[in-house]
């Protein structure tokens, strides 16, 4: 299941800025894998950052690619997406509203080596079934991290 057909209003595409904001966090030494296809300007994204990552549109619960993942993934479908992720034991940064700090699933699975870079300014996506960027969620994204080794577990950026 790639996402990319189903539940449009799980398809948000991060902006270029949102991925430039944590640009310094991202390891250049390791395969990074974005599973999460939306519409493929994430590889755009990242390659005009001079970071070259596997982004195909394909079942992410099918693949395995790389060392790292890194990706905005579609909020519906997060408990499932959180034992994948588990069950892959890879390091990961993703964009994920505020609240994940509360919900148990995620947290239970994630917990000891949870970081989090909370930005300054919040973010920007796009919507597949509406590609005007500018949208932020009520309440905020931070980025999750788990096992990618930062300076600190909570940086302020």
């Amino acid at each position: 299941m790639s996402f990319t057909s189903d539940n449009a209003t799980d398809n948000y595409i991060t902006s270029k800025k949102g991925w430039e904001m944590i640009k310094e966090y991202i390891p250049r030494d390791k395969k990074i894998w974005s599973p999460f296809y939306c519409d493929g300007k994430q590889k755009e994204h990242f390659a005009e950052m001079g970071i070259d990552i596997i982004h195909n549109d394909e079942d992410f619960f099918e693949n395995n690619h790389g060392d790292v993942i890194i990706d905005n993934p579609p909020f519906s479908k997060m408990k499932e997406i959180t034992n994948r992720l588990f069950e892959l034991d890879k390091p990961f940064i993703l964009i994920l509203p505020t609240r994940y700090f509360g919900i148990k699933y995620f947290m239970n699975k994630f917990k000891n080596d949870i970081q989090v870079i909370v930005p300054e300014n919040r973010p920007t996506f796009s919507n597949l079934s509406n590609p005007v960027e500018g949208y932020t969620p009520p309440g905020g994204t931070y980025y999750f991290c788990w096992k990618m080794n930062l300076p600190k577990d909570l940086l302020f950026l």
